[in-house]
């Protein structure tokens, strides 16, 4: 039997977690549990609630939450800390325990008196300027998951140097009877934990508004314009509508059995605004409203989905993550541009992932605009909005990623959708006056600047073997690169791990810029694809874009790629 199963079973670990672990009998589930920590990655942690080392509960939170209150004190003296959570099972446990410990270490705990989106939180430690921050969520993965987003001073996730170092600092830890506690009313009176609300979400909806470039346009179509909205049983339901009534929009119809913040999520496997079975009540409702625009956000609130109506045929038609931020992008960029606000000679910056759509480029040269390329994840577009402000080389314009993911505007350091919901209702309020509805600025956007799509395909493979299996198959792509995928000659490897770029016709190669991650990035003839491990789901990831003269010649290129990579699994 596993030894720390074992000790996991007696005191000084309480009573539901010993009952919880002696009712177990698989011995596969024991071992998964206990196999490994739960791994504070490159954002904080994320994994199954439950008891036991691989799990997220009181006692890995709260050996985290030392880790990083010990972290924070070995720099600073006066630190402070903000903490919001989500729906989740167990969030509000979480965020209140986390809060005792930093002011049981002296830390001063800012906590939401209620649950809040990620991007109120990222956008408070700024306000409040603090040291730090945390959420508790799981963004959209299923129910049974949840998680411990750490943000730095800056309102960013931690990156490098401070993710390697708040990992070090939880392994310092050790035992978890080294966390320190403290009761709330002695928190309180110590003047070491201040619930926080109505303040920060009044500040919040006032840096979202002033975010408005076209309002007249709004003025003259919000009485018209019908929009749909669910926020998945998460966060997003209070604060999209306060944004959207007070920017005049009239007619918001909230799905009835996705509003109520619920950890069950009971319509839905999986909160996921990707996925179109999230859409199964919201569409059912559009229909019944003959609504211009379906929105949907995922339980934290930072991802936006997005469906809007086809006038020609009357079917709603779904948005990927990377067209609908094309689409915000191309919107931002084209009215600021009108009204004199963009830089010249290239000083602004479109910042982007490596494995988002290349239409980014296209834009970009429209505007004069520099496109600044990063790692997949929001945190290193966040990242670049503070190296740009150090520098002063270019000013932040825009930011996106293909995970249903921008982030309008500098208020906050993380994809925001409830500023997205409220840019692209006012977008479609605007090209409303022009006669337009956002599918038709959709068909427009791709007329201009080709045929640009997008495809994402990936394997689950949970617990231990599941890992291997995953290393195993990224080690194989290393090792032995294929020579063509769905087609289409790989032109370049490009393998983030070593930090080289490798053409495949001369062998010759060449430094990469970005961090060293576990990513490979296969440059294709005519067009590209990326594999990856998931950091937040036991699963590999495969990303992939093509570029053709029309729609149909896109998708059927896009198929080959995708097909040719999921064998490339087995």
């Amino acid at each position: 039997m596993n030894p720390e199963y074992e000790r996991w079973t007696k005191p000084p670990f309480d009573e539901e977690t010993r009952r919880e672990l002696l009712a177990l009998t698989d011995e596969k589930e024991i071992e998964d549990r206990f196999y490994k920590n739960l791994s504070f990655g490159t954002g904080g942690l994320r994994g199954i609630l439950g008891a036991g080392t691989n799990r997220m509960n009181l006692y890995t939170v709260g050996k985290a939450s030392q880790g990083l209150a010990d972290f924070v004190n070995a720099r600073t003296k006066d630190g402070s800390i903000v903490i919001a959570y989500d729906s989740r099972h167990g969030s509000r446990e979480f965020a209140l325990a986390s809060a005792l410990i930093f002011a049981a270490n002296g830390i001063k705990a800012y906590l939401f008196e209620q649950l809040r989106p990620t991007p109120e939180l990222s956008f408070a430690v700024r306000l409040l300027q603090a040291t730090a921050g945390i959420v508790i969520t799981a963004s959209h993965n299923p129910p049974q998951y949840n998680g411990y987003k750490v943000y730095w001073s800056d309102g960013g996730q931690i990156v490098p140097p401070y993710d390697m170092g708040i990992a070090a600092a939880i392994d310092a830890v050790g035992d978890y009877t080294n966390i320190k506690k403290i009761g709330e009313e002695e928190a309180k009176r110590r003047g070491l934990l201040e619930v926080i609300g109505q303040e920060i979400d009044d500040a919040y909806i006032a840096a979202l508004k002033s975010l408005s470039l076209e309002p007249e346009a709004i003025a003259k179509c919000a009485r018209e314009l019908k929009i749909v909205y669910t926020p998945l049983n998460g966060t997003g339901n209070l604060p999209v509508r306060r944004i959207l009534r007070e920017l005049g929009f009239r007619h918001v119809y909230v799905v009835p059995e996705q509003e109520a913040p619920d950890g069950d999520f009971p319509t839905l496997a999986y909160p996921n605004p990707e996925d179109p079975k999230a859409f199964e009540y919201a569409l059912r409702l559009a229909k019944e409203k003959d609504a211009d625009l379906v929105l949907a956000t995922d339980p934290d609130a930072d991802r936006l989905g997005v469906y809007a109506k086809d006038t020609v045929t009357g079917e709603y038609m779904p948005f990927t993550g990377n067209m609908s931020g094309l689409l915000i992008a191309e919107y931002v960029l084209s009215r600021r541009a009108a009204k004199g606000l963009l830089p010249k000679e290239g000083k602004g910056a479109l910042v982007t992932t490596i494995v988002s759509s290349k239409m980014a480029y296209e834009i970009a040269k429209r505007y004069d605009l520099t496109v600044i390329e990063v790692l997949t994840g929001f945190k290193y577009i966040g990242e670049q909005i503070k190296l740009l402000e150090e520098t002063g080389e270019h000013t932040y314009e825009f930011g996106y990623e293909e995970s249903y993911g921008c982030l309008v505007g500098t208020h906050a350091r993380d994809k925001d959708a409830v500023a997205a919901v409220a840019m692209l209702c006012e977008a479609a309020a605007f090209y409303r006056t022009e006669g337009r509805t956002l599918w038709d600025q959709m068909q427009t956007i791709y007329r201009q600047y080709g045929y640009f799509k997008e495809g994402l395909c990936g394997v689950t493979l949970g617990g231990a073997d599941g890992a291997k299996r995953i290393d195993q198959m990224i080690c194989k792509l290393r090792d032995c690169p294929p020579e063509q995928i769905g087609g289409e000659a790989v032109v370049a490897v490009r393998d983030y791990e070593c930090g080289l770029r490798k053409e495949l016709g001369t062998g010759g190669s060449s430094p990469l810029e970005l961090p060293k991650s576990n990513v490979l990035y296969f440059e294709l003839e005519n067009g590209w694809c990326c594999v990856r491990p998931s950091g937040t789901e036991p699963k590999i990831k495969f990303y992939y874009g093509v570029k053709a003269d029309d729609g149909a010649s896109a998708a059927e290129k896009l198929e080959d790629i995708g097909s040719a990579l999921m064998q490339l699994a087995v």
